[in-house]
């Protein structure tokens, strides 16, 4: 059930705090939560768009599973302006990407700084913008900040990687620079990826979108081609050594995986140090993937979608030879964008589930997830009827969601 608490409002200079607040109650049943002998039926109740089968079993509609711990959430602020990306700076508050070009920082109760000056200009339109941030791991000592923004340029718009150094007023960027540019451009608005993580290495893990149009995804399958991949920088913008196609003829050395359509959710798994994916399918065929080395993902020559026409998607197959297959597959859509693992201890059910912020599917997809394989699915905060853009996980052991509706939200235990 959801029952209403109201919080202060405050409004300050440059802070503006939500007037109201929803907080969600759940309480205990007996569902087993690692969805190994689910009690519940799949929480996708909708028809299909296609009759494709599945490779596996569990592959797509898992049985459901429910947290058993009492959590609440909390909106702490809707003065976010179209937030897009979320990262937590060292003393526990975030930084957040406006999709028009802004970057602020929020405290844990909502308070929001002015914009941030000194970064370059986006291309906001479509599906552009500044897009996702990150701190370096030695933020407390150098103050450097690494993001990904659709670079509007005299040839198109591209995804591009910047990073500058924070003031110590915290009012600017200082230093702004460009340093990987995915090309080619394309004189389009639409599926620029644009997460990154770093590694245990301190390198940069970066995903890029296939641009969308029937003309530039075919670059998705090419080693040429920066479109529809993962890749692997170093903070200068260099392919980081060992890269699968380092040294090969016609083929990009800062390529780590291929055959992406348009990745927004990149995460490490807490205990194995896998990289994890999520990106969009057309209709159906949304992807949750393992990501290795040198793999080709498959897009756009297998795929559990359809085209927005209702046509087949090239051949109409789901399976070839030498190409991988999701972990897990959506159809309908959910829209998967920013995702987080749970590594905390303070909802112990929740350990190693990977959380998705889905937009078409208005809630956060909480994945149980086992030896590689899915086993459970719950769905949350699907009453607040947000679109959900990122996700990550607070120092606190709280997850913080940002919405397109300009919306923070912590989730805890109650």
């Amino acid at each position: 059930m959801i029952r209403p608490i109201q919080l202060c409002a405050t409004l300050l200079a440059f802070t503006f705090v939500s007037c109201s607040s929803s907080v969600g109650e759940h309480v205990n049943n007996p569902t087993d939560s690692t969805g190994t002998d689910s009690l519940l039926a799949p929480v996708e109740t909708k028809a299909p768009n296609s009759d494709y089968k599945p490779a596996f079993k569990g592959q797509t509609r898992i049985g459901g599973v429910k947290t058993q711990i009492p959590y609440e959430f909390k909106v702490l602020t809707t003065g976010l302006e179209n937030p897009w990306g979320i990262t937590q700076l060292p003393d526990g508050r975030f930084l957040i990407t406006e999709k028009k070009g802004d970057l602020r920082i929020a405290t844990t109760t909502g308070e929001l700084s002015a914009p941030i000056t000194g970064l370059p200009a986006v291309n906001s339109a479509g599906q552009g913008g500044l897009l996702g941030i990150r701190v370096d791991p030695d933020f407390s000592k150098n103050r450097m900040v690494y993001w990904v923004f659709s670079d509007p340029l005299p040839e198109g718009n591209l995804t591009a990687v910047a990073k500058g150094k924070l003031s110590a007023d915290e009012k600017t960027i200082e230093g702004a620079t460009v340093i990987y540019k995915a090309t080619p451009a394309y004189n389009g608005t639409l599926h620029y990826g644009g997460r990154i993580v770093f590694d245990k290495n301190g390198n940069l893990f970066i995903s890029t979108g296939e641009r969308s149009d029937l003309q530039t995804r075919p670059q998705a399958q090419q080693l040429n081609s920066a479109l529809g991949k993962v890749l692997h920088i170093t903070k200068d913008g260099q392919a980081v050594e060992g890269n699968p196609f380092a040294g090969q003829t016609d083929k990009r050395a800062e390529i780590w995986s291929y055959g992406h359509r348009n990745v927004q959710g990149l995460a490490f798994h807490p205990e194995t140090g896998d990289l994890w994916e999520t990106e969009f399918g057309p209709r159906g065929g949304d992807e949750v993937n393992r990501i290795e080395p040198g793999k080709n993902y498959g897009w756009a020559t297998i795929t559990y979608g359809i085209e927005y026409s209702g046509e087949k998607v090239g051949e109409g197959i789901q399976q070839k030879a030498g190409l991988e297959q999701p972990v897990y597959y959506y159809d309908p859509v959910i829209s998967p964008s920013g995702i987080t693992f749970y590594s905390g201890s303070a909802i112990p059910e929740w350990k190693n589930n990977l959380f998705i912020g889905a937009l078409s599917g208005m809630h956060i997809a909480r994945l149980v997830i086992k030896d590689n394989k899915v086993v459970g699915e719950e769905r949350l905060l699907a009453d607040e009827q947000q679109r959900f853009r990122d996700i990550t996980e607070g120092k606190d052991g709280a997850l913080y969601a940002i919405t397109d509706g300009g919306r923070l939200y912590s989730i805890h235990k109650k």
